[in-house]
């Protein structure tokens, strides 16, 4: 393995870690907000997902970036 490969990956765990912990705890965050505004916590969900899609797009953008040098 490779040391690009080896931060890819790193970088891949840490993320899909760290939007572990985040989805285990999002039913009860959005029950909270729920209590005070459906729609807010509606809001709240989406975008934890878009946010997760996010990183992934940024950082495949971020490499090809790298790649053209």
């Amino acid at each position: 393995m490779d040391r690009d490969t080896r931060n890819a990956v790193i970088a891949a765990v840490w993320i899909m870690l760290l939007f572990g912990i985040g989805a285990y705890y999002l039913p009860t965050v959005m029950l909270a907000l729920g209590s005070l505004s459906t729609v807010l916590a509606g809001a709240f969900g989406i975008v934890f997902v878009l946010a997760f899609f996010s990183v992934f797009w940024l950082r495949a953008r971020s490499q090809r970036k790298n790649q053209g040098k």
